[in-house]
């Protein structure tokens, strides 16, 4: 069996981050090195991850965030917005969740609550 049928049969099994990465173990002289179980490991853990990846963005865009892009690690902390940064790192792990708890964010207009609760 070639190479090439083996990524064009990882292609029709939808397995396209393997066959990538599959590919670029053959380019890269260093993969040789590796034994065969190390390198079929990080073909699947880079399929698994690219199917975890992609399974959340897919999960984001069908809620309907009014802003999909926000980002915990983007939020702007300076000493003017007042923001307790250990709070939004506690409530970023989604704890109050699991405790069956409320969570509810106030503030004036355009101070950024719409992108607090996206991100």
């Amino acid at each position: 069996m070639t190479n090439q049928s083996t990524i064009d049969k990882l292609i029709e099994m939808r397995l396209t981050a393997m066959a990538d990465a599959f590919r670029n173990q053959l380019d890269d002289p260093k993969c040789r090195e590796i034994p065969f179980e190390d390198q079929f490991g990080m073909l699947v853990d880079i399929e698994y991850s690219s199917r975890k990846n992609n399974r959340l963005k897919r999960l984001i865009k069908n809620a309907g965030f009014d802003q999909p892009e926000a980002n915990i690690m983007d939020i702007n902390y300076t000493s003017g917005r007042k923001l307790n940064k250990e709070l939004i790192r506690r409530l970023a792990t989604c704890e109050y969740i699991s405790e069956h708890r409320n969570l509810f964010i106030t503030g004036a207009t355009g101070c950024g609550k719409t992108y607090m609760a996206c991100a």
